[in-house]
């Protein structure tokens, strides 16, 4: 019989649970106390083992459908095992590394379209929305509308950009050496919070239209929150750019 690992727990956020074909997953072998490794897998979806629980009733990102997964002894063979790796952040593993590089930049363009979207549909709602305080005209003209405006652009100018580049740098081959994690993480943190900024404006900007469901931007208002919850959150991220920042990233935590 092949070798290999049977997995136990509780997976939480599987993306696109009702059509995938395989899920990432990794767990904790811990046959040798002393020296506990992680094990990496790709679990094909006709794998016994284990069972799904629809608990996908969420603020936004409904249509993922990211139900839990119940592992229950799914054994996964040694040629879906990608990566056993010590503990700890794993930045510097190529494959781990691929994972993150094809993550991060992902997730932060589809916020920032997202985002951009949003845009789109508060400069609409300005110039349709009138005031009786300019004279009929059009709400674009009110200076602290094209002010909202012009910071939506200008937080999306700097996101798109950052993503653009780390994007580029890894498709050609760049090397950032050590600081490859660093920036990948950087790079959808920065993708998020400006996205957030930038549908949170957009309502501001759509008045209280945007508030009623069968508005547009309030499926995008929804949807934006989804972006700080996607790996790095805000505290791997800090830590991971502090911790390379300072070049610490991968050392042995050492108390007293």
């Amino acid at each position: 019989m092949e070798g290999g690992y049977l997995f136990y727990g509780h997976k939480i956020f599987g993306s696109l649970t009702p059509v995938w074909t395989r899920l990432g997953i990794y767990g904790q072998d811990n046959t040798d106390p002393a020296h506990p490794k992680m094990v990496h897998a790709f679990m094909p979806r006709d794998t016994p083992g284990y069972t799904i629980k629809e608990t996908w009733d969420t603020l936004g990102m409904r249509a993922t459908r990211s139900d839990d997964t119940l592992l229950e002894g799914a054994f996964v063979p040694h040629r879906y095992i990608v990566r056993v790796l010590p503990p700890g952040l794993a930045g510097a593993d190529r494959c781990v590394l691929a994972v993150f590089a094809w993550a991060e930049p992902t997730f932060g363009a589809i916020y920032l379209g997202l985002a951009e979207r949003a845009r789109d549909l508060a400069v609409a709602a300005a110039h349709k929305r009138t005031s009786v305080a300019f004279g009929g005209r059009a709400m674009a003209y009110n200076p602290m509308v094209q002010y909202a405006a012009a910071e939506m652009t200008i937080a999306l100018e700097a996101a798109i950009a950052t993503i653009e580049r780390v994007a580029q740098d890894w498709s050609t081959g760049v090397d950032h050496g050590g600081a490859w994690a660093s920036k990948l993480v950087a790079a959808k943190y920065i993708a998020v919070e400006a996205a957030q900024k930038v549908v949170d404006l957009a309502m501001d900007m759509s008045g209280g239209a945007g508030f009623f469901r069968t508005s547009e931007l309030e499926r995008l208002y929804r949807d934006v929150r989804a972006g700080k919850l996607h790996p790095a959150n805000a505290s791997l991220a800090h830590e991971m750019i502090g911790k390379t920042t300072l070049g610490i990233l991968g050392e042995e935590p050492r108390w007293g």
